[in-house]
């Protein structure tokens, strides 16, 4: 294994804005990644194997539910600090930032934000130490975009609801202690279930053959007349809202967590550049990867300004959904672009595991897809910028 030598890129001084809080915040994840993930990153990914090892790891910097108030095990962080470790574990790797996304924004949020008191107390101390793993199911085998149309249905059997269904790709499903379920009543409105892993009829199949995010675990759902507690609805919002809202806090540790990808791509073709030398000279000093290597650093800064605005308005409470939209769509974007010119800068090299880039640009290709995708994002902002909806 090669050392990680990684220098992360801050042209525009941004370092600057940031906190002291922050800045310890970043570099304890920063340096977690160099020693704990680099080292063993790509031998997970060749296996298609998630590395159960780091969870506690993930755990101790603060990667599970960063934003939770300490009273319930969370480290009471801002959202520009929950940004920099989402960040900062991208640059690891795309899959092991899902993981802790999946349990942070939308297992231990809902929860938090939805749930009781006793929901609260029962599952998120436990969730933040990584004692429990939890997941979230709402994409279908036939609904992905219009989760409106889920069929996944409970019923009111007086002392209990019955729930029947599926979900498919699923982040964390194979190893998950608790799932966070959204299914429509005999109604028809969206409401947030727990369920829990031994309730009989519940089973999570794992899915296999990914050419992305091969270090993290995927699969099912299935529901075939689980017995769910009624305490383990979450009462606190229903319809597809509620979903949503999780959606948000998520995509917006995307719209960091893609930056890290990036970086990491630019950092190792910067390195590379300066070494390889044809026709007697690095090929840095030619003006074609010159002109990549300019390009690169110009996106990645954009993306830092768009990502710690951002913050700032999560922090304020004022960020809109169509503002995360535009951030999570931009910025992934921008990391599998950056991803694609790294590894022509590298040659062939570029295609191995020696080196990072193809491992970050096959995870891209599902980071731009999942949590809303590319397409569906630009729709969500021009509904915003016209009034006008033309999801269909």
């Amino acid at each position: 294994m090669k050392p990680d030598l990684f220098e992360a890129p801050d042209y525009y001084n941004l370092d600057d804005l940031l906190s002291e809080e922050h800045l310890l915040v970043r570099d304890a994840a920063r340096q977690w990644v160099k020693r704990d993930i680099s080292p063993i990153i790509e031998d997970y990914a060749q296996k298609a194997e998630f590395p159960k090892e780091i969870i506690g790891g993930l755990a101790e910097i603060g990667a599970f539910g960063p934003y939770i108030p300490e009273e319930y095990g969370g480290a009471g962080l801002d959202q520009i600090s929950y940004g920099l470790i989402m960040q900062e574990i991208e640059r690891g790797d795309s899959g092991v930032r899902s993981t802790a996304s999946v349990q942070s924004s939308l297992v231990m949020y809902p929860i938090f934000a939805y749930g009781t008191e006793e929901q609260r107390k029962k599952y998120l101390p436990k969730l933040a130490t990584g004692e429990w793993m939890g997941c979230f199911g709402l994409t279908e085998p036939n609904h992905g975009s219009n989760p409106s149309g889920m069929e996944t249905k409970y019923k009111d059997m007086g002392d209990h609801f019955l729930l029947n269904g599926a979900k498919l790709w699923i982040s964390n499903s194979p190893f998950a202690d608790v799932a966070v379920v959204w299914a429509k009543n005999e109604e028809g409105r969206i409401h947030g279930l727990i369920v829990e892993r031994g309730m009989e009829g519940f089973s999570t199949p794992e899915t296999h053959n990914k050419w992305s995010l091969r270090a993290s675990a995927t699969g099912e759902l299935i529901f075939d007349n689980v017995k769910v507690p009624k305490e383990n609805l979450l009462p606190g919002k229903s319809g597809l809202g509620a979903p949503l809202g999780c959606l948000d806090s998520a995509r917006y540790g995307i719209a960091w967590g893609a930056i890290g990808a990036a970086m990491d791509c630019y950092d190792t073709a910067l390195r590379y550049a300066k070494e390889r030398v044809q026709f007697g000279k690095p090929i840095a000093a030619t003006q074609l990867q010159q002109k990549k290597l300019a390009e690169m650093i110009t996106e990645i800064t954009k993306a830092q300004l768009l990502a710690f605005r951002l913050g700032q308005l999560k922090n304020e409470g004022r960020a809109t959904t169509a503002q995360i939209s535009m951030a999570k769509r931009n910025n992934v974007d921008m990391a599998i672009k950056i991803a694609r010119e790294a590894r022509q800068v590298l040659g062939g090299m570029g295609i191995t595991g020696e080196y990072s880039i193809m491992r970050h640009m096959m995870n891209l290709e599902s980071v731009i897809t999942y949590e809303g995708t590319h397409d569906i994002h630009l729709l969500i902002t021009g509904a915003d910028i016209t009034g006008i909806p033309a999801f269909k």
